[in-house]
């Protein structure tokens, strides 16, 4: 039920997104979530391809910076209070989030969050205790 984020190591320059989507996109690699965080001089960018190991090695043979990191993604009712519930669970257990973001679309009513958190075990069972579902790659299109 482990998701692999690439983290790609970004100089602070212009057109380094562009020339990242399309390196992947030539490689018939689709994106399923991105977030991108900078300081002054660098950024980080974090993506969900549908091939994380092909992507990982494209980019790499590019040049490109990158670590892999297990997240969790997490079904969400995409409806009004959806994500609070989710985040009332974790903090009444004391979970604490080291980022969040969204991930494209939404499937049957859900909407889908990618969680990085210390303890993965523990995000996942804290969950299940509560009826949310924690999803695995193949409800994201992930191989």
């Amino acid at each position: 039920m482990t998701i692999h984020q690439i983290s790609v190591f970004l100089e602070n320059r212009a057109g380094q997104l562009s020339e990242i989507t399309s390196i992947l996109s030539e490689h018939h690699i689709d994106l399923r979530a991105i977030s991108i965080a900078e300081t002054a001089d660098y950024g980080v960018l974090r993506l969900i391809a549908d091939k994380p190991q092909e992507a990982s090695n494209v980019l790499l043979e590019h040049g490109f910076i990158l670590s892999m990191t297990p997240v969790v993604a997490v079904a969400v009712p995409d409806q009004p209070g959806g994500l609070a519930r989710v985040l009332s669970v974790l903090s009444r257990a004391q979970i604490d989030i080291e980022y969040m973001y969204s991930v494209f679309g939404q499937v049957q009513g859900q909407a889908y969050m990618i969680f990085r958190v210390k303890d993965e075990d523990l995000l996942r069972g804290v969950l299940a205790a509560e009826g949310i579902a924690a999803v695995g790659g193949d409800e994201l299109g992930i191989h």
